[in-house]
């Protein structure tokens, strides 16, 4: 992989790592959440290649 493609696959990817976490935060912050756990999935695609991951986990409410 060229460094071209590496810098912008990392350039998008730190951008959904920040953007979804202030999302997250802004709808934790306007939820009771106290004792919860959330289950939460990312859909990452590319229609023009066919690719489609996901990624599922689970976020801890604050305590």
């Amino acid at each position: 992989m060229t460094d071209d493609a590496n810098m912008s696959m990392r350039k998008f990817l730190k951008q959904v790592g920040v953007t979804s976490q202030q999302a997250i935060e802004e709808a934790m912050r306007d939820a009771d959440t106290a004792g919860k756990s959330f289950a939460v999935k990312a859909v990452i695609t590319i229609d023009e290649l066919g690719m489609r991951h996901e990624i599922s986990g689970e976020i801890k409410g604050q305590d």
